[in-house]
């Protein structure tokens, strides 16, 4: 993973991509316990405009990863060993997300990820099986006194109820501390 982070560090330098964190399954694993995700979700700023609504194109991507002799598979590339794919920001969470993602090491390399906070509220927003079963395990590692893998619960509250999922979340705790 550190060599597939310093080829995106280096798209950044470059001006191939804007800014950019790690969100999804690989996200939800670096806050708690791995779960099977098949790829690395990469939430991209395209350099060309952050705030453009324009079609975005990802020929600058492809162009860049081509020319160093990677190959593009499935919805992504496959970046030395680890299958990525470069989504935008495709509403005001992830995008709120993306603007607020921390910075961290992993290993030797610095790399930026959504804080835990915004995990939990994408997770809770796209309601998929997958992100159900993502977001309880989290509840339950959250629920240990001794683990560090606890959320701002007042900044938590703040993204849930400008996103419109208090309710969602409620109903999540309700079901889950039965």
């Amino acid at each position: 993973m550190d060599e597939t982070l310093k080829i995106i560090n280096g798209m950044v330098k470059k001006g191939v991509i804007g800014g950019y964190a790690i969100g999804g399954g690989m996200a939800a694993d670096y806050y708690g316990e791995p779960t099977l995700t098949y790829d690395l979700d990469l939430f991209v700023y395209f350099a060309s405009d952050a705030d453009s609504c324009e079609l975005i194109s990802m020929s600058p991507i492809y162009k860049y990863l081509l020319d160093l002799g990677y190959k593009a598979e499935a919805e992504g590339f496959l970046i030395e060993g680890i299958l990525v794919q470069f989504l935008p920001p495709y509403n005001d969470l992830i995008r709120e997300a993306l603007d607020y993602a921390k910075s961290v090491m992993y290993n030797d390399t610095r790399t930026r990820i959504f804080s835990l906070e915004y995990v939990l509220a994408i997770m809770l927003q796209t309601g998929r099986p997958k992100d159900k079963i993502r977001l309880s395990n989290l509840h339950e590692i959250m629920k240990d006194p001794n683990t560090k893998t606890k959320p701002d619960y007042d900044k938590l509250g703040k993204i849930l109820t400008d996103h419109g999922l208090k309710d969602k979340w409620d109903e999540f705790i309700e079901e889950n501390t039965k």
